[in-house]
């Protein structure tokens, strides 16, 4: 049983050795590829630079709102405004909230080239008492941004008053 887990061992050790080598020479491979191939740098820089785009072509306004301190109880909204800085209408796929407890809402209509249109994210702050940070994704036909919102919900003051149910006086 001992030179069985023994020979094991010798075999796991000896593959371990050969893979990392094996990967030490692909990594040689790729750099020395990188030097000697300007196409394939020019090809990288070229999805960073369309990349890059998707990133200006919806604009908007900002991409963070601090809500500050909120009551508990109430929803609070903040309207992401952004501009289509392309020459191509551009459609809202789809604009998924993080959680349950924001809601966005947004046009299904496609906004025309320079024209502004509106994310609302709406958070709802009853039983919520704390500090948040929530994202909203939103996915077009120009590419994807993240929109955040956060803020702090103070709790809400309990009642000083007691209840008693079982008053013979009745409101």
């Amino acid at each position: 049983m001992k030179r069985t887990i023994l020979f094991l061992a010798a075999v796991f050790m000896m593959s371990s050795v050969a893979f990392a080598q094996d990967n030490a020479k692909i990594i040689k491979q790729k750099a020395k590829m990188s030097k000697t191939s300007p196409s394939k740098i020019s090809m990288k820089a070229g999805k960073a630079e369309k990349a890059n785009k998707a990133e200006e072509a919806l604009k908007f306004k900002l991409e963070e709102h601090n809500f500050g301190t909120v009551p508990e109880g109430p929803s609070v909204s903040y309207d992401f405004m952004f501009t289509n800085n392309t020459d191509q209408p551009v459609q809202l796929e789809s604009v998924r909230a993080s959680c349950g407890c924001t809601t966005p809402n947004w046009s299904k209509d496609p906004i025309l080239p320079g024209k502004t249109s509106k994310i609302t994210a709406t958070y709802s702050t009853k039983n919520r008492p704390g500090s948040f940070y929530k994202t909203i994704t939103v996915k077009s036909t120009a590419g994807q941004k993240v929109l955040k919102i956060k803020g702090n919900v103070e709790k809400a003051p309990t009642s000083s008053v007691p209840t008693n149910n079982n008053s013979m006086i009745k409101h």
